[in-house]
This record gives structure tokens, C-alpha cells and sequence, in this order.
């Protein structure tokens, strides 16, 4: 691995210091990545200082780049994660407040997104930590019992759900806006091809197929309080030119509260799901 590596809890996060970006632009390094992005689930190039065109070939070399075009930044495989009115709208500055809650990326895509990475611009002191939760170590911890009554169980996703938590007192129209994005059906319990099992929850899911409402809601709302203990979670806190990758497929995350005129801002680009969740 370059630079010197450090285990940052039991279950989840690994720190990489002493590493400059242009090492990274080799397939060596962006092997030795995914490799550590498997084992730990979030890496950490601690003040690596990642210019735009960096960050776009090492995204290259990782993974295959989604476009989501915001007009934001002159590069559309970039997206500028702030919620300042001065530089961004208001409609995207309202979706952003669902960063506040636990979530994973592509819910509501046939293939959730591979993995994210983040770059920082500008940081703020007084709030917007990113914190990670592994639902590999968290589906892991539960008792034999409890997983094979977990398996088989589908949940439905929708982004409404999402930004109803985030947005409250949302209009009418607002709420029929978010109802346009297509719902989409996962498992709950996603094995993959090499067998390992993660759990897909977080503020998109919005109930279990074939099961009522509240009975829904309570299990999981029970299951992401499980994942979200301190012994699955990673809490970043964010150091001017931090490069943050993590594995969205198993980690939820969520942005720790911050003003909306705060200075944070974050350059991120998004790697294209690899798998599909045999939904």
C-alpha cells in the first residue's frame, strides 16, 4: 500500500498518510484501493490534496464514472456537495438535507452505486462530519436465528420516503415532485456472488413487501438502530484535501448537521454499481 496505513476501528475504516495524489494515478494503486475498500469499507487518504483531474482519472482506474450532471462544475462526473445558496439551488440544496440522515447511494437504482468518493475543498470546524456505518459487520453480529428469518425479505425504496424525513413540512407539490422518481425493490439481506451479506436500509426504505406499515417500520427501524451502534460506526472528521472513498454497497452513511451558509464543500464522484441485489 502507499503511504503508511492505520486500522482505524475493529470493523470499518482504514487511514492512509504520507501519500501524494500522483501515486495514485497507476492501476497498482487503484488495485491496492479496492482491495483495502474490500477489507475495510471506507479508506482514508488522510490531506491528500486531489486536484479535479486527479480525481477523475483515479475515479477511472476504480471503477467506471456515473454522470449526474448538476451544472455545478465544468466536469459533469463531478458534483459539488454544498448546500450555500450561493453556489448551488435551491431544489438541489433541498434534497441535500436528506445527507443528514443514514442512507445509501442509488437506492432507487437497479444497481446501487458502487462506491463514492469525496474530496475536501473547504471545511467546516463547527459541524459536517461524515460518519459510516458497515452493515457487513452489522448483518455478521446478528444471531443465526434472527438471519435466516431476515432472508427472503424484500424492502421497497423510494426517494419520497427519503426527502420526507428530511423535509417535513414539504408542499403538496413538492411531495407529488418526489413521487416521480420510481420506487425499486430490493432485498434486505443482498449476498453477493462471493457470499458475503450486508443489510440495505437507511431513510429509503420504506417498508417490507407484503408486510403492514407499522410492522415494517419496526423491524427496520430496530435493524438500522442495530447497524448504527458505535461498534459498526466510523466517524470522519474532515481535514482540508481529505480524500474519503467507501464501499456503498455495505456502508450506510450520513453528513453530521451543518448551516446552510456553511464554507463545507466537497467535490465528489460516483462509481457505477458492479452487481446487481437479486431483487
Amino acid at each position: 500500500m502507499i503511504g503508511t496505513a492505520h486500522l482505524l476501528t475493529e470493523t470499518v475504516g482504514v487511514e492512509i498518510t504520507g501519500c501524494h495524489a500522483a501515486e495514485l494515478l497507476t492501476r497498482d494503486a487503484a488495485e491496492q484501493t479496492r482491495s483495502a475498500l474490500d477489507r475495510h469499507g471506507v479508506v482514508i487518504y488522510r490531506e491528500l490534496h486531489i486536484s479535479d483531474d486527479e480525481l477523475l482519472a483515479f475515479s477511472r482506474l476504480l471503477g467506471t464514472l456515473v454522470i449526474q450532471p448538476t451544472g455545478e462544475h465544468k466536469h459533469p462526473e463531478i458534483q459539488t456537495i454544498t448546500m450555500d445558496p450561493t453556489k448551488t439551488n435551491s431544489l438541489l440544496a433541498s434534497y441535500r438535507q436528506g445527507n443528514f440522515h443514514w442512507h445509501f447511494d442509488g437506492a432507487t437504482d437497479v444497481l446501487p452505486q458502487k462506491a463514492t468518493l469525496l474530496s475536501a475543498c473547504e471545511v467546516d470546524p463547527a459541524g459536517g462530519d461524515t460518519e459510516f456505518a458497515s452493515t457487513y459487520a452489522a448483518f455478521d453480529a446478528i444471531g443465526n436465528d434472527e438471519r435466516q428469518e431476515l432472508e427472503g425479505l424484500r424492502v421497497v425504496h423510494t426517494f419520497a420516503h427519503a426527502q420526507s424525513l428530511a423535509n417535513p413540512t414539504a408542499t403538496e407539490s413538492e411531495r407529488k415532485a418526489w413521487e416521480r422518481v420510481p420506487a425499486r425493490i430490493h432485498p434486505l439481506i443482498w449476498t453477493r456472488r462471493n457470499g458475503r451479506k450486508s443489510m440495505l436500509l437507511g431513510a429509503t426504505a420504506q417498508e417490507i413487501v407484503g408486510w403492514s406499515v407499522s410492522e415494517s417500520r419496526a423491524l427496520l427501524d430496530r435493524l438500522l438502530d442495530w447497524s448504527t451502534q458505535p461498534r459498526f460506526t466510523l466517524r470522519q472528521k474532515w481535514h482540508k484535501g481529505d480524500l474519503v472513498i467507501w464501499d456503498n454497497t455495505g456502508m450506510l452513511h450520513r453528513a453530521t448537521h451543518f448551516e446552510p451558509t456553511s464554507v463545507r464543500l466537497l467535490h465528489r464522484t460516483t462509481l457505477a454499481g458492479e452487481e446487481p441485489t437479486g431483487a
